[in-house]
């Protein structure tokens, strides 16, 4: 019996499909019909994996190691793998596939978006965090010391493959930190998986779990691929989240900083009158249940405020937050005063 494979569609000028399932490496040529060589970047970690996925590709191609995780987000990573592409001579009509977590696959959608103004590419997330979040809606990068993701490029992919063959062996903070952007969608969007991240314990409730949280973001980016509207609800927690990330030097998992700043933007929409206390008190009910931390230094709030001020939400001197309204009712809440931005920290302190 054929395993089933889960199609989800995004719309937009350049639609696509994101696949769910298992042994996905066959699916891959169509992906890339027309193609005259591949280049594959991987962290050594996926090795085996990003073999088997250029062989499955069924022409030339080129293995790119670069470094794990946010350490391979970097400017000077993607010139290695541009003077890579340059001695192979990439064209227009060659592709490139990302095997990885999210920082592998914003970092492959980077290198393609600006290798000859775009090239083809196909994100193979192997994380949960990358399958849910990185891999979908064509958002694509690399951190630099001012702060995370500022430099990029919008560019959608040819499809989008999601193996859970490769949940299986994920390590269990991995996985614990990709259920943090599971768990957002569940409250801007699906509130089904917020019960169901509470009592998961196996493969069919995780594949659901991810199925749902694809369609959210795919649902959401269809409409508003550059961010200039609707998306800017799935940066739910991401604010101070990317901040707690630029403090720890990114050796915080992207999953694990977004939960705190769930909490943070939960106690944000109460304090500002627009959330009910329970619906506040659910984010912290929810990501305790799982593991997630919830809490971060009382010490760290002026810095937090100060790398706050460059994210990329901000609009000018103004920032801006992602609140909730009611349970899966997002908005926005600009220009809060420093008091109540104080207040709301102070949930996260305690």
């Amino acid at each position: 019996m054929a395993a089933v494979v889960t199609r989800i569609s995004v719309a937009g000028d350049r639609p696509y499909d994101v696949l769910v399932g298992r042994d996905l490496a066959g699916d891959l040529p169509a992906l890339i019909e027309g193609a005259a060589q591949v280049a594959v970047l991987f962290s050594a970690p996926l090795r085996a994996r990003a073999e088997m996925i250029a062989a499955a590709a069924g022409i030339p191609a080129v293995l790119i190691e670069v470094p794990d995780a946010e350490a391979g987000k970097t400017v000077d990573v993607a010139a290695m793998c541009w003077d890579r592409l340059g001695e192979r001579n990439f064209t227009r009509t060659d592709v490139i596939v990302g095997v990885g977590g999210g920082a592998v696959t914003d970092l492959a959608g980077y290198v393609a978006a600006s290798w000859l103004r775009g090239v083809r590419w196909v994100p193979v997330s192997t994380s949960l965090l990358g399958m849910v979040d990185a891999s979908v809606g064509g958002k694509t990068g690399v951190n630099i010391a001012a702060g995370k993701n500022l430099v990029g490029a919008f560019h959608p992919p040819a499809g989008v493959l999601c193996d859970l063959d490769a949940l299986d062996t994920l390590p269990a903070d991995d996985l614990l930190a990709g259920l943090a952007e599971v768990i957002k969608c569940g409250f801007i969007a699906d509130p089904r998986i917020l019960e169901l991240a509470e009592s998961y314990t196996d493969s069919a409730v995780l594949r659901e779990l991810v199925e749902r949280a694809i369609r959210v973001k795919a649902e959401v980016v269809s409409v508003d691929l550059k961010e200039s509207g609707l998306r800017e609800i799935l940066n739910y927690g991401h604010t101070l989240g990317h901040a707690i990330e630029k403090r720890e030097k990114y050796t915080w998992k992207h999953g694990h900083a977004v939960s705190v700043g769930m909490i943070f933007a939960g106690a944000l929409g109460h304090l500002s009158g627009r959330l009910s206390f329970d619906v506040a008190s659910q984010h912290r009910a929810v990501l305790e249940s799982v593991g997630l931390p919830v809490s971060y230094s009382a010490d760290a709030w002026p810095e937090l405020l100060s790398a706050m001020r460059v994210d990329k939400k901000a609009r000018a001197a103004t920032l801006r937050f992602v609140v909730l309204d009611g349970l899966a009712k997002p908005g926005i809440l600009s220009g809060p005063s420093e008091e109540l931005l104080a207040r709301a920290y102070a949930e996260v302190a305690r």
